[in-house]
């Protein structure tokens, strides 16, 4: 008889234990020589030495099969410890599946220079309209490098710069008022990663969303960071933004130039630095236009609408 303690690492334990513990009773049914005690995320297992061996091998195929898929089912439990391989077949192309178990891939073709990009530099400046996809999948990608394990961190910032309205008269502290701000990011972490695993990795710091401002005098090593919005910066703190980079790091830079909400003295670092760095070896550039939108169909025929307007100022 021997004993072993199991840590899920990767996974939601509610996720894998299933809705009741459905999952787990299966687990303890299929191994019935076992004593099997789940406690948080720690498995307690006791019993013979053989099937303790199969039953570590698959409790560790299960647990990557939960955590690539963010789902576990009584028939995936079964179908892993059978022998079988559970759930459809996917292609390269899939970036990672969101928090219902769909499949996240590039929708078009500037979405495929985007992932192409990103593997091929250490810097992505990633321009286009809003509804291009452009943030939602460069978090894609960062989920990716941190499940993975070829990032430790993710780092999401954005310029609290108003777009018509007043910071100062938002109610609350200073962070109720830059949330805001900050909604669109934690609107795609939501749709990829189980609640109670992002409220753990934001609370470890391995996931952290913060202004432009809080970037000053850090080192971002070992991570995957984005800016976004990067149209309302000025030329100091984009300079200031990229000069963070450190060691085995990415940086991800979106923006649409088209959307500048600095005020009229005020020049678009975004801008600037797309003519400063354009010769620079290691840094990629995407563009994305109107046809990339993959909003709702009326997203496309609003900004085809504006681009027509008379009305520049708009």
């Amino acid at each position: 008889m021997i004993e072993k303690i199991i840590v899920l690492e990767d996974v939601d334990p509610v996720i894998f234990y299933g809705v009741n513990n459905s999952n787990i009773q299966i687990i303890k049914a299929l191994y019935p020589k076992l004593r099997i005690v789940a406690r948080g995320n720690v498995l307690k297992v006791l019993g013979d030495e053989e099937e303790m061996c199969s039953f570590e091998e698959n409790i560790v195929a299960i647990e990557k099969y939960c955590a690539t898929y963010n789902q576990l089912t009584e028939d995936n439990v079964v179908d892993i410890i059978k022998g079988r391989r559970p759930g459809a077949e996917y292609g390269d192309s899939v970036i990672l599946f969101n928090i219902n178990g769909k499949p996240i891939v590039p929708r078009n073709d500037s979405q495929k220079k985007l992932v192409s990009a990103y593997e091929k530099n250490d810097m992505l400046f990633s321009i286009g309209p809003a509804g291009t996809g452009k943030t939602y999948l460069s978090i894609a990608l960062a989920v990716r490098a941190l499940k993975s394990k070829t990032a430790k961190r993710i780092i999401l910032s954005r310029p609290a710069v108003e777009a018509g309205e007043k910071l100062g008269f938002l109610p609350g502290d200073m962070k109720d008022k830059i949330d805001p701000y900050l909604q669109p990011l934690y609107d795609a972490l939501q749709d990829m990663i189980p609640a109670n695993k992002l409220k753990e990795l934001t609370e470890m710091n391995v996931i952290q969303i913060a202004p432009l401002a809080f970037m000053r005098g850090r080192t971002l090593n070992d991570a995957v960071v984005i800016l976004d919005e990067a149209q309302n910066t000025t030329p100091q703190q984009i300079k200031m933004f990229m000069t963070r980079m450190g060691s085995n790091a990415k940086f991800i830079i979106n923006g649409d130039i088209t959307q500048v909400d600095l005020p009229p003295s005020q020049k678009s670092g975004l801008i600037q630095a797309l003519g400063i760095l354009k010769d620079v070896k290691g840094i990629g550039f995407v563009e994305f236009d109107k046809k990339d939108i993959v909003r709702h169909k009326l997203v496309q025929r609003i900004v085809e609408a504006y681009n027509r307007s008379k009305d520049n100022n708009i």
